[in-house]
């Protein structure tokens, strides 16, 4: 399914849906180049779960855990990976096999260790048809 999205604002009110309805041990696979919305989109799903606290990426910390919803929200960014064991290391699967929702960004460069189920989510700029446009497509894997 693809989605359109004409400002920040739509992106949040996606990412607030699927997490209005996500479910425990859900894993969501965030693509996307560097400036497309990601963390606005992870923002909105954080708050479709009931989460208030202010949410940042972890780029350099890799995992940050928002535990206060509904289901507590394990947000990855996998992109500073040097070694797919680095993984292993911060207890990856006890994330991903858990009970609460998991959204890895960069996913692509773990993809050998991603489970057999999960929702990827690729967001797209089409400067064609605007600065703000999005189209967001989601996919199960």
């Amino acid at each position: 399914m693809i989605v359109q999205s004409f400002c920040a604002e739509d992106t949040y009110e996606i990412g607030k849906k699927i997490g209005q309805e996500a479910q425990p041990g859900q894993v969501i696979c965030l693509y996307g180049d560097l400036g497309v919305g990601k963390t606005v989109f992870t923002k909105g799903l954080a708050d479709g779960l009931g989460i208030t606290e202010a949410i940042q990426s972890p780029t350099f910390t890799i995992v940050r855990e928002y535990e206060e919803g509904r289901l507590p929200l394990y947000h990855f960014d996998v992109y500073r990976i040097g070694d797919i064991e680095e993984m292993d290391e911060i207890g990856y699967e006890d994330y991903v096999y858990g009970e609460g929702v998991c959204l890895i960004e960069w996913a692509n460069l773990i993809e050998e260790i991603l489970p057999d189920h999960y929702q990827k989510i690729t967001i797209r700029k089409d400067l064609e048809k605007g600065f703000d446009y999005r189209e967001i497509e989601m996919e199960e894997q």
